[in-house]
């Protein structure tokens, strides 16, 4: 089979590779649309999570199933299926003790394009099948599928992780897609206000409409500053951080009140530490407490966040503002998320 992979850091192309194995109870999918990602651009260009050889890339996709192994017992071939981004071990200690996108080590749940081949290729492996698959509702195209890859989950765990509640006063730093499943988890679990950092149109009109209230932009001044005169001073409840870099804690903790907490979903790419401010952290002791997770994976989830999207509770058809067709445009899918021009949300490419 052909798939388009990391042939080092900074190099990427079409290779052949043999068709994946399927275990006992694995699944062989073969993608109906694949969506790029930031943390593709991470992986390849800045080498983040280190070297890979001839890896294929991409963790976000919706597929029919090809072939399941002897054990599977709730999907077949021919079915239609959501994939997850993170497909943990659901037997795992990790995952017996509340943290599956860890099973097997820290991480770890990320086997796409991370331990293993990703989704840009003509089949992909899936591990746990019935722990990790969910059957594609028919009402949902295999565009908005793939925003239920990762970026619904990822955008959602940010909101989870902060512990936003009604009538909080939330700060979302940085709307690009799954800054913009922040402001749309936010809204959704009561928040009365939403103040978020961006300033590309594309973003912003689709956070409106998503629910943030008001707008700030970095250009204009240090965030917590401009935080802090928004809320006369006393700053804000909630901070979900999906954009930025390291130094992006450093307003984050100075924005947040004291007994606030911040949830982080933002692939850091670069750095060696986190800036945390001594003073505006209570110089250790002011309950602001600070949280980063990798979004959780799995059957369970997919089906609840696919319920709220083909239920109508969720619109992400926002999300996908560039539709290719066909495995020729996905090269050029990555390189435009690369570049990011203005109208960009997110390149999808659906294949045909």
């Amino acid at each position: 089979m052909k798939g388009y992979a990391m042939l080092k850091i900074g190099e990427s192309g079409w290779i052949e590779k043999e068709r994946p194995a399927c275990g006992p109870m694995d699944a062989i999918v073969r993608p109906l649309a694949v969506a790029i990602c930031t943390s593709d651009v991470h992986t390849l260009w800045e080498g983040a999570i280190g070297e890979r050889h001839n890896m294929i890339l991409g963790h976000e996709a919706c597929g029919v199933v090809d072939e399941v192994g002897e054990l599977v017992r709730d999907f077949k071939p021919g079915d239609k299926v959501l994939v997850p981004a993170i497909t943990p071990d659901w037997n795992s200690l990790e995952a017996q003790a509340g943290y599956s996108m860890h099973s097997g080590g820290m991480l770890a749940g990320w086997k796409f394009s991370n331990f293993k081949d990703g989704v840009f290729g003509e089949f992909f492996h899936v591990n746990d099948a019935d722990g990790n698959l969910a059957h594609l509702p028919e009402n949902i195209n295999p565009v908005d599928a793939c925003m239920l890859s990762d970026m619904v989950p990822t955008g959602f765990h940010g909101v989870e992780l902060a512990d936003v509640q009604f009538g909080d006063e939330v700060l979302v730093i940085g709307i690009g897609p799954v800054g913009l499943m922040s402001v749309a988890g936010a809204n959704l679990r009561g928040a009365s206000r939403i103040i978020a950092v961006g300033t590309r149109p594309k973003c912003v009109e689709a956070a409106k409409g998503y629910g943030a209230t008001e707008f700030i932009s970095y250009k204009d001044g240090p965030i917590a500053d401009q935080v802090l005169e928004l809320t006369d001073g006393k700053g804000v409840d909630r901070v979900i951080v999906a954009g930025g870099g390291c130094q992006t804690f450093e307003d984050a903790v100075k924005a947040l009140k004291p007994g606030g907490k911040i949830g982080n979903v933002n692939y850091l790419g670069g750095g060696d530490f986190v800036t945390i401010p001594r003073v505006e952290w209570g110089v250790g002791m002011g309950h602001k407490d600070i949280r980063g997770g990798l979004m959780p994976g799995g059957r369970l989830r997919m089906e609840k966040l696919g319920a709220l999207v083909s239920s109508g509770r969720l619109d992400v058809a926002p999300l996908s503002t560039h539709v290719f067709h066909g495995w020729d445009h996905l090269e050029e899918a990555l390189f435009l998320m690369r570049d990011k021009p203005a109208d960009l949300i997110k390149p999808v490419v659906v294949i045909d």
